[in-house]
């Protein structure tokens, strides 16, 4: 009942936090926060560390961005071809990766993914450096005006919640026990009958369907799709969101999204602005040396140890 409690709560701030806060940045934030969730998937969940997630939200990205902009289709179609087509990339890449293990896993999603950036960067659709520019939002379902920053914030929202109940539901299923069996000992979990090849696909696919709904929104928000998503610097935060906040906890990368973004909204304006890796890098080394399991899981190290 705790839990439920606190998911009602922070629903209700979320629903009203467009009226204290600037929309379009609690948006990215969001799109951020499913990001760091579909990737905490793969980590948390599987134990499997992948430096080729930008791919898959680069993907998603382009392809709604380019139907939005060629096709006529309404956003939600959009975001729905944009998502099933990371899907499909990231079954692809999963069969050519799941079979590694360790740094060798690490390296073949990072050389994956160095692949999609080159194609995207030479690709005539893409726009190259330059991107793609001036992304139309759309109606939601022909009648509701994206354009409109509040429409889109709930928007986004609505996807977000959808995004963490599948992410939830998925680890506390029987499916997601063989996950977490796989993660703590996979010789056991093969003894015992699992083709944990297939759990790995399964997992892999889904948390890049999802980390391709989140860059699909993503182009929405920005009305921009980027080489920036698919630059392993964009892999290489979402691993950095995921360790602040919490590996291994349902709302650890959320948290870890949050303070990322809101470090880069607002000191990169500033006179900080060019120190702005440096502070994150800081961040990053005093989490793995003093604050292992992340924000979250320190907070329920705590929270057990006082209270439970």
């Amino acid at each position: 009942m705790k839990i439920n409690k606190f998911y009602v709560v922070m629903l209700l701030l979320a629903l009203v936090a467009p009226f204290v806060l600037y929309p379009v940045f609690l948006a990215k934030l969001l799109c951020f926060a499913l990001f760091a969730c579909a990737f905490n998937l793969m980590l948390g969940y599987v134990g499997l560390l992948s430096f080729g997630h930008a791919a898959f939200l680069g993907t998603g990205g382009y392809i709604t961005g380019w139907l939005m902009m060629n096709s006529g289709l309404t956003p939600e179609i959009a975001i729905l071809l944009g998502t099933a087509a990371a899907g499909v990339l990231g079954a692809i890449y999963g069969k050519l990766s799941v079979k590694r293990e360790g740094i060798y896993f690490a390296m073949v999603t990072l050389a994956l993914s160095q692949l999609v950036f080159f194609i995207y960067l030479q690709a005539p659709f893409t726009g190259g450096e330059d991107g793609m520019q001036g992304v139309p939002r759309g109606n939601l379902f022909g009648l509701i005006d994206l354009s409109d920053n509040l429409n889109m914030y709930y928007f986004v929202l609505a996807i977000f919640l959808f995004g963490f109940w599948l992410i939830h539901r998925t680890i506390h299923s029987p499916f997601g026990q063989v996950l977490k069996a796989i993660r703590e000992n996979e010789p056991r979990a093969v003894s015992l009958g699992y083709n944990v090849n297939d759990y790995k696909w399964v997992a892999f696919t889904i948390s890049a369907a999802l980390a391709g709904l989140a860059g699909s929104t993503k182009t929405l928000v920005f009305q921009l799709a980027s080489l920036t998503d698919v630059h392993w610097h964009m892999s290489g935060e979402v691993v950095l969101m995921t360790l602040v906040g919490g590996v291994g906890t349902i709302f650890g990368p959320v948290v870890g999204a949050g303070v990322i973004v809101t470090m880069q909204n607002y000191l990169s304006g500033g006179e900080l602005g060019n120190y702005i890796h440096i502070i994150m890098g800081f961040i990053f080394v005093v989490c793995v040396l003093a604050f292992r399991s992340g924000i979250v899981g320190e907070f329920q190290k705590v929270w057990k140890r006082n209270f439970g």
